[in-house]
């Protein structure tokens, strides 16, 4: 359960070729050319579905943790549901839910009939920053919770996507993590890449295919399906 645990406050709070001609060096003028059309992409984002690789490295033993399935997110009177579904951990059939619905965080664990809950509370505002990292996020958001460079633009399943380091500036993120990098693309406002740097030397790497950009959801997408007998658990 310990290590259950610690990949649900990951995700909770948390649930990378470069082309010719474009460089390490950007200038100011070029990251608020991305801010700005992080901006405009927030303000025409809906909704996003992709498939997702999930690796936790432990550096120490150079142990990957590798988790599978299928991430929605969806706009709904200024607030972002999040819903992961994870179908497989390194492999073997393990399926869980992780939801964001704007005011707290539910994970679901049907081989144990257990459901965990988080109230968001006073943090909902950082939390939706966090969980929607690159998905529909604006660029303003970005720059309130992180100090973002722009370490160029590199070419990501036929998309040309920036590629953002981000240093937190709340240090109980920074706790977590020593900064993320992420390659998102502007335009649409979807990350294909974000690499998370923790302090003890462990990597967790995001990997995001078959994008599906404001497509309808279904609505029961983001409902959780429980028995009766579920057991609550309160964080």
């Amino acid at each position: 359960m310990a290590g259950t645990a610690k990949r649900f406050a990951v995700v909770c709070l948390g649930l990378m070729t470069l082309l010719c001609g474009s460089s390490w060096g950007q200038s100011s003028t070029d990251l608020q050319k991305v801010i700005s059309q992080l901006n405009s992409a927030a303000a025409k984002f809906q909704s996003a579905q992709a498939d997702f690789s999930w690796d936790q490295l432990v550096a120490v033993v150079q142990d990957h943790d590798v988790q599978t399935g299928t991430i929605y997110f969806e706009r709904k009177k200024g607030l972002t549901e999040v819903l992961a579904d994870l179908r497989q951990d390194n492999g073997q059939d393990a399926p869980k839910k992780v939801l964001f619905d704007g005011s707290e965080a539910k994970f679901y664990e049907p081989a144990i009939k257990q459901l965990t809950r988080i109230q968001a509370g006073a943090n909902r505002a950082q939390w939706e920053s966090f969980l929607t990292l690159g998905f529909g996020g604006s660029g303003s958001d970005l720059q309130a919770n992180w100090k973002v460079s722009l370490q160029g633009t590199e070419p990501m399943d036929g998309v040309t996507v920036a590629k953002l380091d981000l240093v937190p500036l709340q240090k109980n993120v920074a706790d977590m993590f020593s900064h993320v990098t992420i390659w998102v693309d502007p335009a649409r406002g979807v990350s294909y890449k974000q690499v998370f740097y923790q302090p003890s030397g462990d990597l967790r790497t995001a990997t995001y295919k078959n994008i599906r950009y404001n497509s309808p959801i279904p609505a029961d997408v983001f409902e959780l399906k429980l028995p009766k007998d579920v057991n609550v658990v309160m964080r």
